[in-house]
C-alpha cells in the first residue's frame, strides 16, 4: 500500500490573520473554499460542520497546510499545546535565514518561547506561538554531515 503525507490540518481563530502569517513567512495560497452540507458532516464526524478553508503549499511543493475556521459550530477555545504535551505537537518548517523569518513572525506579533538554539553545529532553530496559539518550529540548516549526506537530524 502506497501514502503520502497529504498535509496538516489547523483550526484557527481567524483564517486571515494566520494565512497572512504563513504566506509572509512563504507559503503560497492554493486554494480557499467555504464548506458545509451532509458530506463534511461525514468526513469529519461533526454536524452541522462549516468551516472557510484555505490550504497553503510550501514552495517546494511537498507540504501543505489546510486551515480552518468554523462557522459552525461555534469554536471550541482550549489552551495552546505545551511542548511536552502528548498529542499534535507543532509544525516545523526549514528556512534558508532564521533573523529573516523570525523578523517576519515578530511583525505578526509571534515571538521565540525562548530564544534560538543551535543544534550539534547542525542547525539553528526555535519554537514560537504563531497565530492562534499553533506552536511552529523553525530551522535553519548550518551545514550537511559530509559522510553520509544526511543531517544530523535525519537519523532522528
Amino acid at each position: 500500500m502506497a501514502i503520502k503525507l497529504e498535509n496538516v490540518g489547523i483550526a484557527v481563530r481567524d483564517l486571515e490573520a494566520t494565512v497572512s502569517f504563513f504566506t509572509d513567512l512563504g507559503l503560497t495560497v492554493i486554494g480557499r473554499d467555504t464548506v458545509s452540507g451532509e458530506w463534511t458532516d461525514t468526513a469529519v464526524g461533526l454536524d452541522g460542520n462549516h468551516a472557510k478553508i484555505a490550504m497553503l503549499q510550501t514552495p517546494d511543493g511537498q507540504g501543505r497546510l489546510e486551515l480552518f475556521e468554523y462557522i459552525h459550530p461555534e469554536a471550541i477555545e482550549t489552551q495552546p499545546t505545551l511542548p511536552h504535551e502528548i498529542g499534535m505537537h507543532r509544525v516545523a518548517f526549514s528556512v534558508d535565514d532564521i533573523d529573516k523569518a523570525l523578523e517576519t513572525a515578530a511583525r505578526h506579533g509571534c515571538h521565540p518561547l525562548r530564544g534560538v538554539a543551535t543544534y550539534q553545529d547542525v542547525y539553528k532553530l526555535t519554537y514560537l506561538r504563531g497565530p492562534s496559539g499553533i506552536l511552529v518550529m523553525l530551522a535553519q540548516e548550518l551545514k550537511k554531515n559530509t559522510s553520509s549526506g544526511r543531517t544530523s537530524a535525519d537519523e532522528d
